[in-house]
């Protein structure tokens, strides 16, 4: 029998001159293949192959400096990346500023999804997820420069709805990341830290035909996997690469707290830490994310649940989930992130995507399915800048592509959404820790503006979804209403005019019954 063992070098002949590469990962090295990837990159340098790449990815990949998506941010490499997530690669957002390359977006979800449609041979991926946004052709159609000039969706109509039908196409060639491999080519997951869009991908490779790369660090024998371990059959693959040196993340060799191998008295003892750590980190230095932090977490349980249904997402949200987690208030929620995983304590920062201890890991193309279909209750959000209508842009900034992520999947599903951020950006020097909010310096960027420069989330659909929405900021408490955007509570020691309005390129209603946000909130 012919093995499917290969090293990386010989695996990255595989890709041609203008296939479409599916990647996968999470940032931080989440199920990253970067063995893999640093093959692709070294052929290139090497011989200028492969060229005219399309590349596809879920959710960001990278370092912000070398690794993940950086290895393939080479002009000639790639003719067009539709990403999900940009910021873990700035050598790619260079490309796609200078229109070297034709940049895309797609939801996080909405591409897990579309790679299960491909696979299963139907047309495309339709769904609600988009309307309104810069995904929809009408606002963009996920066209993120000049040199981007195909619609990605199409609006239909079924039963008198509009939806958007994402377009398949095929996939020539899947880089994925994996546990173990046995000698005939079964692949299992163990000993990773999330599942992600991995069988997706490959599914939608093998269906187009192409040919599906797994990088493992473990090679077994012949059986050694049971039946119900093997999350990617030998059906599937088509090539197998061990890297022996492959690790959790970039800086973690291996930690079982992160796969959610640990049970019994070991699962406690851990849990016990990561407790302790929290609290730890929750006495640090107070600032105005703690501020917003406290006054999210007073939403949490208002929502008509008795254990809600969570997501957090990066930024300020990030310490929400550290609030949470430090207040051992973990068993109150089902929370959840994105990348499948349920529970545990969440990591932020270049780990976000992680976490340690986690009650279940599903595919992600699972957990938004989860999401589309109603199941989130709350979600705590960052926003870029947001505007008069509501509507909130977090996928573009400065010209620069930053792409959604799950942002959109999970904005416009959740019952309850509260974004959370600071009121304006460059140069703002604030002082808090005793009760008040003052502003020292206004900043120069204002982040409350007339319209946004892309929509990632729609004001307008929001309403018409009967979503309740909140703004929150370290300075003033906003909510979307039919009238507009109105501020109902403003940070003690803060002035309307001078610290809110005058900071704002619109003018929002004001609440009859303005209140002060509890100075709790603002002490050390």
């Amino acid at each position: 029998m012919q093995t499917k063992f290969m090293t990386a070098a010989e695996a990255a002949q595989l890709i041609q001159d203008g296939d479409t590469v599916g990647l996968m990962g999470g940032g931080g090295g989440l199920m990253e293949a970067t063995h893999m990837f640093e093959a692709v990159q070294e052929r290139f340098l090497t011989t200028q192959r492969p060229r005219n790449l399309t590349v596809m990815h879920a959710l960001g990949i990278g370092d912000k400096k070398t690794k993940g998506m950086n290895c393939f941010a080479h002009e000639g490499l790639v003719k067009r990346v539709i990403g999900g997530h940009w910021v873990w690669s700035p050598a790619m957002q260079q490309l796609a500023l200078s229109n070297k390359i034709e940049a895309y977006i797609l939801p996080g979800g909405v591409s897990s999804q579309l790679m299960r449609e491909i696979g299963a041979g139907r047309p495309g991926l339709i769904s609600h997820v988009g309307l309104g946004t810069v995904c929809d052709p009408r606002h963009g159609g996920g066209r993120m420069n000049d040199a981007a000039k195909d619609d990605l969706a199409e609006v239909v109509t079924i039963d008198h709805r509009e939806w958007l039908r994402y377009k398949p196409f095929p996939i020539h060639v899947a880089i994925v990341r994996a546990s173990s491999a046995d000698e005939d080519g079964n692949i299992s997951f163990e000993h990773e830290a999330a599942n992600l869009d991995a069988q997706s991908l490959a599914l939608a490779v093998r269906n187009s035909g192409g040919k599906v790369i797994v990088q493992v660090k473990e090679r077994l024998p012949k059986g050694a996997l049971k039946a119900r371990e093997v999350r990617i059959p030998s059906a599937w693959v088509d090539a197998i690469v061990v890297d022996p040196q492959q690790s959790t993340s970039y800086d973690i060799a291996f930690d079982p707290a992160f796969s959610g191998e640990l049970t019994g008295a070991e699962r406690l003892a851990s849990e016990a830490e990561d407790h302790a750590r929290e609290v730890a980190a929750s006495q640090e230095a107070f600032s105005e994310r703690q501020a917003v932090a406290r006054r999210a977490y007073q939403e949490l349980f208002n929502t008509g649940k008795a254990r809600p249904v969570i997501n957090y997402g990066v930024g300020v949200p990030d310490a929400v989930a550290k609030l949470i987690a430090a207040r051992n208030e973990q068993h109150r929620i089902y929370q959840t992130i994105e990348h499948g995983t349920y529970g545990g304590t969440l990591m932020d920062g270049v780990l976000f995507g992680y976490a340690r201890n986690a009650t279940a890991m599903l595919d992600a193309a699972t957990q938004f399915d989860f999401y589309g279909g109603g199941g989130l209750d709350i979600a705590f959000l960052g926003f870029g800048e947001f505007d008069e209508e509501g509507s909130v842009n977090v996928s573009r900034l400065g010209g620069v592509t930053v792409g959604p992520g799950g942002f959109i999947d999970i904005a416009q599903n959740a019952k309850k959404v509260v974004f959370c951020g600071t009121l304006a950006a460059k140069g703002v020097k604030l002082q808090t820790g005793d009760g008040q909010m003052r502003v020292l310096t206004q900043g120069a960027v204002k982040k409350l503006v007339k319209q946004v420069d892309q929509i990632t989330f729609s004001g307008p659909q929001g309403l018409v979804r009967g979503q309740e929405v909140l703004y929150l900021t370290e300075r003033a408490s906003f909510r979307l209403t039919r009238q507009g955007i109105e501020v109902f509570e403003i940070a003690p020691g803060i002035d309307l005019q001078s610290d809110v309005l005058d900071q704002m390129d619109f003018a929002p209603l004001v609440a009859k019954d303005l209140k002060v946000m509890d100075s709790a909130h603002f002490k050390a």
